[in-house]
């Protein structure tokens, strides 16, 4: 059958109309825009401006006018009161981030006199110092100079990221990793990166070896590393662009909700999710430029902590993309497993069973991994399975003395970096009644009662298990401290 070209240029133009018509119906939709989506702050670091911020003292100097800013754009334009007692950006409300202290929306640092050596920490997208506030604490406690960076667009307005680019947060890691290289010297600097926090990371770290006078990372210690994200991601680019036509501003957001988290957005510009796309797919250039030219091996050694399920970034990503290109350099995989008593294999939507399977199976990977998993089918207890580089099946198993709690079927990638106690996302609900609590909440009854949805509601947002990997990152630090 004969192809009728102007049949097709006749359905092509008449479908350019239709596009344009649900364009608009997006853009013009829902809810209207509020000051957190609409602010416009200039006092924000960017790699542009990287010539006149040349230290951390500038950088906080910075930060803090964007905070000024942040108040009189923002704070300033938003009621007070019962109504808005759930609003982060009213003032004074229960999720008001500076009636903390110290306001983890900050860069924070924390010192020590005669340090053993560096930590830098890198949250994620959306996140905010806070994410690996525990982690920090608690190296700190064992000696280390630790320094939390705010990474740019962050802590503030999510609007901030509509305009931020990857090579912003690229830039202000390089430069709190030079005021950590300043501080304690040749002593050995690790970086912890969670998320988007890992891809820069490696980042960072690809980017000293490749500048001969950088300061290297000692190690890399990567929390539900962001190294394969969804082609959504991919896509967000074009809803990006779009949005910054005048009228069609919804368009550069792939959801506009309530801001209750006091340190994470809960909107998303379309912008960030190209970002980190734009970020991964760099990194992962990166290591094949490392793994083609031979120079794999002088990658400092990375811990990686994964949930073997992952709403938000690939799980096999981790292996294919970046473990099992690397030579054998100590680099590990604490991988925790599904609660497999809990639930039945046919109601799942998709069973990680099958890629740890081929993990276990696989004698050619590079890595050791670590199973973090039930002790049989049947019971709740939890034990560790180690699998060394170059092997095939366990060659140790251990118990925890941990169990899975009451009705927790998987870890979450938000769950990773904090610990049951923690007193925003814990497993326990803080005396004051009059404290904000976004932890376990175990509730039943009507939908629609509450202001969180049920989707926030059953995505867990601590580790139970948070006691093992604290204890396998003290260990991996004092081992990796040349």
């Amino acid at each position: 059958m004969a192809f009728n070209f102007g049949r097709f240029l006749t359905w092509r133009w008449l479908a350019i109309p239709a596009v344009l018509a649900a364009l608009c119906i997006v853009a013009c939709g829902g809810q209207p825009l509020e000051p957190w989506h609409k602010a416009r702050l200039q006092a924000e670091y960017t790699a542009r401006n990287a010539d006149e911020i040349t230290s951390l003292a500038d950088y906080l100097a910075l930060e803090q006018r964007l905070f000024e800013e942040l108040y009189d754009q923002v704070y300033s334009e938003v009621p007070t009161g019962e109504a808005h007692a759930l609003n982060r950006y009213s003032s004074g409300s229960v999720s008001d981030p500076r009636t903390r202290q110290p306001d983890y929306n900050r860069t924070f640092e924390l010192p020590v006199d005669n340090p053993r050596g560096g930590v830098l920490l890198l949250h994620g997208l959306t996140d905010s110092p806070y994410s690996l506030r525990a982690t920090g604490a608690k190296l700190h406690e064992l000696g280390f100079h630790v320094v939390g960076l705010r990474l740019p667009g962050h802590g503030t307005v999510p609007a901030a990221l509509k305009k931020s680019r990857w090579q912003d947060w690229a830039a202000a890691a390089r430069l709190a990793m030079d005021h950590l290289a300043d501080t304690v010297g040749d002593r050995p600097i690790h970086v912890a990166g969670y998320s988007t926090g890992a891809a820069l990371a490696l980042d960072l770290a690809i980017a000293a070896l490749d500048d001969g006078e950088a300061v290297t990372p000692a190690s890399l210690i990567l929390v539900s590393p962001a190294i394969g994200v969804t082609r959504a991601a991919a896509l967000a680019g074009a809803g990006a662009t779009l949005g910054r036509i005048p009228g069609f501003g919804r368009l550069g957001w792939s959801q506009t909700t309530p801001e209750f988290d006091p340190y994470k957005y809960n909107s998303f510009p379309t912008n960030a999710g190209s970002q980190v796309h734009k970020l991964t797919r760099h990194v992962s250039r990166l290591v094949g430029r490392l793994e083609s030219s031979g120079r794999a091996a002088e990658l400092p050694p990375v811990l990686v902590f994964k949930s073997a399920v992952d709403a938000t970034v690939s799980t096999s990503a981790v292996v294919d993309r970046l473990l099992a290109r690397l030579p054998d350099n100590g680099n590990e995989l604490v991988l925790f497993d599904i609660n497999r008593s809990a639930i039945a294999s046919p109601i799942l939507v998709t069973d990680p069973g099958p890629f740890t399977n081929r993990l276990v199976g696989d004698a050619t990977l590079p890595f050791g991994l670590r199973l973090i998993a039930n002790e049989n089918a049947s019971s709740i207890a939890m034990v560790e399975h180690y699998k060394p580089p170059f092997s095939e099946g366990f060659a140790a198993t251990r118990p925890l003395e941990l169990s899975w709690p009451r009705g927790v079927i998987s870890l979450s990638h938000v769950a990773l970096p904090f610990p049951p106690d923690d007193p925003l996302y814990g497993a326990i609900r803080p005396e004051d009644p009059g404290q904000l609590y976004l932890g376990q909440l175990d509730i039943r009854g009507e939908r629609g009662l509450l202001r969180l949805s049920s989707n926030w509601l059953l995505r867990l947002r601590h580790n139970p298990f948070y006691a093992v990997q604290e204890r396998r990152i003290v260990h991996w630090v004092e081992t990796h401290a040349r």
